[in-house]
């Protein structure tokens, strides 16, 4: 149940921030929302995913955390195989290349994110993996 009222949540929000161009949706609370826009690793086919963001030194940062679950979500799957995508922020359209922050960088930008949104620190416990923090970076 919990996961189809997260995948409602997600759909409404993606058709508001399409809708306005993102002045809707683009705000929950404390964090900050992009479209994010990847290839399906299996299928091939366009995909896009609202998810929250963090800017960083002219970088966009996004956590993997997947609400805490077990398994990658499929956007992570999806840029690991290919690593450029699209994002939009604010209604820009914005190409980015993306890659996984490691060692020294993700214990800093892991203490950063978690400061500025503590939950992601229960989405850590709940789950065995490390949860990834991705790096988004304009080309």
């Amino acid at each position: 149940m919990k996961d189809i009222l997260i995948k409602w949540f997600m759909a409404f929000n993606s058709f508001l921030i399409r809708v306005s161009g993102g002045r809707l949706g683009s705000k929950m609370g404390t964090q900050t929302i992009l479209m994010l826009h990847t290839v399906g690793r299996k299928s091939g086919l366009k995909r896009s995913i609202p998810i929250a963001y963090f800017g960083f030194e002219g970088k966009y940062l996004i956590v993997a955390s997947n609400w805490g679950k077990d398994h990658q979500a499929d956007w992570f799957l999806n840029l690991r195989k290919k690593s450029n995508a699209t994002i939009e922020v604010k209604g820009k359209s914005i190409a980015v290349h993306t890659r996984e922050a490691e060692g020294e960088e993700y214990t800093r930008l892991w203490n950063f994110a978690t400061k500025k949104h503590p939950p992601y620190l229960d989405y850590q416990n709940m789950t065995k993996r490390q949860i990834a923090i991705v790096i988004l970076e304009p080309i």
